[in-house]
């Protein structure tokens, strides 16, 4: 089965978690991955800076690792993550602005990505959100 998975809570939010346990057992299962697309407060897992409580799960670093092993597609909603301060080289220069927070293997794009992978996937599955 192809699927579409769109992450609309923070790092540290439970269905951050829960969307990348998902992921993960997709991959494990065979099923494939048609891209990750993160939105909202999603955007803040794909930055570079975040960093969790010793105690805690570094969901953004295990998220990162997932997304590279598995040479995923997983963009970045741009509009979200400019209102958020998460910002790749070309847009931290188009604002100068002085930080990059946005480290491969994550790309910035549109939210046109995420009805396109919706429509080449068999489910979308969305993780989080008001």
């Amino acid at each position: 089965m192809k699927f579409a998975i769109a992450v609309f809570s923070p790092a540290h939010a439970p269905s951050s978690r829960r969307a990348l346990r998902f992921a993960q057992a997709a991959v494990a299962g065979g099923h494939e991955i048609v891209r990750l697309f993160f939105y909202q407060d999603g955007v803040h897992s794909a930055s570079g800076n975040v960093v969790a409580p010793q105690d805690e799960l570094d969901l953004a670093a295990e998220w990162r690792a997932f997304v590279s092993a598995q040479q995923l597609d997983a963009v970045v909603c741009i509009a979200a993550a400019l209102r958020r301060g998460v910002l790749n080289a070309e847009e931290a220069q188009r604002y100068q602005r002085p930080a990059v927070n946005l480290p491969a293997p994550w790309e910035l794009s549109g939210l046109g990505q995420l009805h396109e992978a919706a429509q080449g996937a068999d489910r979308l599955m969305c993780f989080g959100g008001d």
